[in-house]
């Protein structure tokens, strides 16, 4: 059960949130990239200070970055 809380359920709240995110953006609502740039900042987070990994913090900011263009080009369609 410990392996569950280990980083304070924040990786779990990050998970659920790029679920809903792929959910929102798959049905055409843009809160999904609101809901991904959330969980790209936690995965920053922890990447970077709980779980010291660069890989997970590096991936997560070309992700952020990838979103906000996403979310601009998505803006410039409509």
């Amino acid at each position: 059960m410990e392996l569950f809380f280990k980083y304070y359920t924040l990786d779990w709240i990050a998970t659920s949130l790029s679920l809903i995110a792929v959910y929102l953006l798959g049905n055409k609502n843009k809160f999904g990239f609101v809901s991904f740039s959330i969980a790209n900042a936690l995965w920053i987070f922890l990447g970077f200070f709980l779980m010291n990994s660069l890989g997970i913090g590096i991936g997560n900011i070309v992700f952020l970055i990838m979103n906000i263009r996403g979310y601009i080009s998505w803006r410039k369609t409509k």
